[in-house]
């Protein structure tokens, strides 16, 4: 079984399962990630590192190399940020080390769905991941392939990582996700080329971040300008989200209303 990630022009929705005709035929402009071997490929490393301290090869340096060559350009993306629950208290009823190598192995496989799904690793902050799919030439692509690999990452935690830390009675990980689209401004601190740090600014960071701060463990969130951009059948699945309680005040850059925010609820 496979999740199809279309890369032509705001494809099919991905999460069904092919038909076995088209992953033979290979039909142009879609990617195959195969959802079981990635599950099984995550519990693999996951065991190996609460046993063994395996040690992971992350795709942090292709992100360095991108904004290298882009320093103080504006570039459209899709800015991702996945947050853990609920890891303050494990931290309190777990070894230090123990709790090192499960946020360690959570971030990392974080990071591998992303690369997986065409995007970049920009950072790991504490307990959370930071990602961004670039839309230079095709947003409603990034646009799909963020959302897609969101759904993804909860499902590696569920059936991959969770079943593992059962084995060692560890309580189960859950995360916040949240997302929005726009131009961000490659910036470094610095005048070396290669060796000054590089970062991603922008209002679109700043929203992704509030989003996700927003969102119910495994909720998925996304903003306007992502929403407006996703395949019809991928929209269709997602529900606007009504504020009650005014915890959500921040307005559109375009509009100056209230921004909207959407749940995915497929």
């Amino acid at each position: 079984m496979g999740l199809i990630l279309w890369t032509g022009r705001g494809g099919p929705w991905a999460g069904a399962v092919p038909d076995i005709r088209d992953m033979i035929g290979g039909r142009a402009g879609e990617r195959v990630v195969d959802s079981e071997t990635l599950i099984r490929e995550t519990q693999r490393r996951v065991a190996a590192a609460l046993k063994e301290g395996y040690e992971y090869v992350g795709p942090t340096n292709e992100s360095d190399r991108f904004l290298r060559r882009n320093v103080w350009s504006r570039v459209p993306m899709v800015t991702v940020y996945v947050d853990l629950v609920g890891s303050t208290q494990m931290t309190l009823e777990l070894p230090s080390e123990k709790m090192a190598t499960i946020i360690s192995s959570f971030a990392q496989e974080m990071a591998s769905v992303i690369h997986k799904y065409g995007g970049y690793v920009l950072k790991f902050v504490g307990d959370a991941v930071v990602g961004y799919f670039v839309a230079m030439h095709n947003p409603l692509r990034a646009c799909d392939s963020a959302v897609t690999c969101a759904k993804s990452m909860i499902s590696v935690i569920r059936d991959g990582i969770n079943p593992v830390l059962a084995q060692y009675d560890y309580p189960e990980l859950r995360v916040k996700v949240g997302m929005d689209y726009g131009e961000n401004v490659v910036a470094r601190y610095g005048s070396d080329p290669e060796k000054s740090h590089v970062d991603i600014i922008g209002p679109v960071m700043n929203i992704a971040a509030k989003i996700q701060a927003t969102a119910k463990p495994d909720q998925i969130l996304v903003g306007d300008d992502v929403h407006a951009r996703l395949h019809p059948d991928a929209r269709a699945l997602f529900r606007q989200v009504v504020w009650k309680h005014g915890e959500w005040k921040y307005r559109s850059r375009v509009t100056g209303d209230l921004y909207r925010v959407y749940e995915y609820s497929g």
